[in-house]
């Protein structure tokens, strides 16, 4: 009989921030992992594979006796050797697979026979997710939420850094919303981000916080999607409309999408590429005209086009001289012509939710009022 879940263990993991030593496959670890765990498998990926066929044509002793062919001698030392170190660098650390089963009481007393103890977690990754999947669904349903909306350029996402008690699920998401929102490191696994989102929540919890302010999203944040309570609840939740002139969005929009994003793909570039055969500047010129092309059928061929010679001679600017300014052109018509009318018509289901309209500062000196409402 297994031990059973130790729930305030794992909460209380999440809550301190313990290392975690993820025994489980690299490709188990990719689809999904918690935040301080790192991965040190026991098998790679091909032995997992091989030990799996066998278990499931000869059975578990059989399965057994091929893993510990596959890792043994150098292969066994290397990674036991792996484990030490890190275990040496988080003398705190805990131990997990995938169940809490074979794995994970195998590295144990590989370790033990070392003279480490590292203590093991009940249930391992599936007890864990189940946990978090669990707090996360009571955290929504005790939290009081007010939405902040507004125009695109209007910099949400700006106030959102500024008000004390928010929660920025762009940030979770690694993706700023829209089309133009990718970056070019990705995202993170579905997994992965509502995981991070229910550590945060759990932490807010734990301070006593229990209402928040979210930005205006719809379903999916790129191809991350919301939990289906906390989109219920937002469709229900109090706005609040960020409201800025045209002039101020093209500028957020211009730090945003132009200035922000070529520094970021600069240095995405000088940490991932050791020569100079890659161009970041061509790299984000090609995001910023294939991020228009996949609107291109919302655009219609007329505005498409339009948008497009504007945004090719702006890059073509940029690259030759360095500045931004001829951006603003583009920006101020895929704003004006498209974004605006799509908000407009989002917002008429939206109007009797509305509690409070102002720009950036006065939104920032109501905040208290409007969170407590």
């Amino acid at each position: 009989m297994s031990n059973p879940i130790d729930r305030n263990l794992i909460r209380s993991l999440f809550l301190n921030n313990i290392p975690l030593l993820d025994v489980r496959a690299p490709v188990e670890f990719l689809q999904g992992a918690f935040p301080h765990a790192v991965n040190y498998p026991l098998m790679n990926d091909q032995e997992r594979h091989d030990i799996g066929i066998r278990y499931k044509r000869n059975g578990q002793d059989a399965a057994i006796k091929l893993g510990n062919k596959l890792v043994s001698g150098e292969i066994k030392q290397n990674r036991i050797e792996q484990w030490k170190d890190f275990i040496k660098q988080s003398p705190n650390a805990y131990l997990y697979c995938f169940r809490g089963g074979l794995r994970s009481r195998t590295v144990q007393q590989w370790l033990q026979e070392n003279g480490i103890n590292i203590p093991l977690i009940n249930g391992g990754y599936r007890a864990m997710r189940r946990v978090l999947l669990d707090e996360l669904e009571e955290a929504i349903a005790s939290s009081h939420f007010v939405v902040l909306g507004g125009k695109t350029g209007t910099g949400k996402t700006w106030l959102l850094k500024e008000l004390s008690q928010s929660i920025d699920l762009e940030r979770l998401a690694h993706h700023r919303g829209s089309s133009f929102g990718r970056f070019p490191d990705g995202q993170p696994s579905q997994i992965n981000f509502e995981n991070t989102l229910s550590i945060l929540l759990m932490k807010y919890r734990n301070r006593n916080m229990s209402r928040f302010w979210l930005e205006d999203e719809s379903r999916l944040i790129g191809s991350r999607v919301l939990p289906q309570s906390l989109q219920d609840k937002m469709k229900q939740a109090p706005l609040v409309m960020l409201e800025e002139d045209i002039s101020y969005r093209i500028g957020v929009t211009l730090k945003d999408y132009v200035i922000d994003l070529e520094a970021y793909y600069i240095n995405y570039c000088s940490h991932l590429y050791s020569d100079e055969s890659v161009d970041p500047f061509a790299m984000f010129a090609d995001y910023l005209l294939s991020s228009l092309d996949r609107i291109q059928k919302r655009l219609g061929g007329e505005r498409y086009q339009k948008i497009r010679l504007l945004m090719t001679a702006a890059l073509n600017d940029h690259k030759a001289t360095k500045l931004v300014d001829s951006h603003r052109q583009w920006i101020e018509l895929l704003l004006t012509s498209y974004y605006d009318p799509m908000y407009e018509y989002q917002l008429e289901k939206k109007q009797n939710q509305i509690i409070f309209r102002g720009n950036f500062h006065q939104i920032l000196a109501s905040q208290n009022a409007l969170i407590n409402q």
